[in-house]
């Protein structure tokens, strides 16, 4: 049996933790999502550690961790953000809360092409998506163009040049 199955469960349960998120902020168990998403971020952390301490990296594992990290990072987030403040807001709020999980794809995506050791292009989307995470645990202290304005920086500092160091 290969060793890459280890690795890859641990990148599966990020997904896990980010889907039943989702679920959880539909049905507004907002703390518990929030949770969740930043369980799936140790799920994220230790995904890549355990690949490279038993030398078990992948393609397919560094593909999936990107679609785990999308939904886990990228979508849930946006979803609590929207449900937290924005769910009465007329259509316009719609592209501007689609436009965080987009500049998360964009961001994986470049990550996923690029070979640099370091540092990070850009920054990562598990901590953009902790971050809106909680703006939107704030919201009843955050008026919402705030809200939107921290989601408006997060989304372009993911797809932005800066060097952000690797931990």
């Amino acid at each position: 049996m290969k060793k890459t199955w280890i690795p890859n469960l641990l990148t599966s349960l990020n997904l896990f933790a980010g889907l039943l998120a989702i679920m959880l902020t539909i049905t507004s168990h907002k703390y518990l999502a929030s949770l969740l998403i930043w369980g799936a971020a140790l799920f994220d952390g230790a995904d890549g550690r355990v690949a490279r301490r038993l030398d078990a990296a992948s393609d397919f594992g560094k593909e999936l961790d990107s679609l785990a990290d999308l939904v886990s990072f990228g979508v849930a987030p946006a979803i609590l953000l929207y449900n937290e403040a924005f769910s009465g807001y007329p259509w316009w709020i719609y592209p501007v809360i689609g436009l965080f999980p987009v500049a998360g794809a964009l961001r994986l995506a470049r990550f996923n092409v690029q070979n640099i050791s370091g540092y990070f292009v850009g920054l990562p989307i598990p901590a953009a998506g902790g971050l809106l995470v909680l703006a939107a645990l704030l919201t009843q202290w955050l008026h919402n163009y705030v809200l939107i304005g921290i989601l408006l920086v997060l989304a372009g500092l993911m797809v932005s040049t800066i060097r952000v160091p690797k931990p």
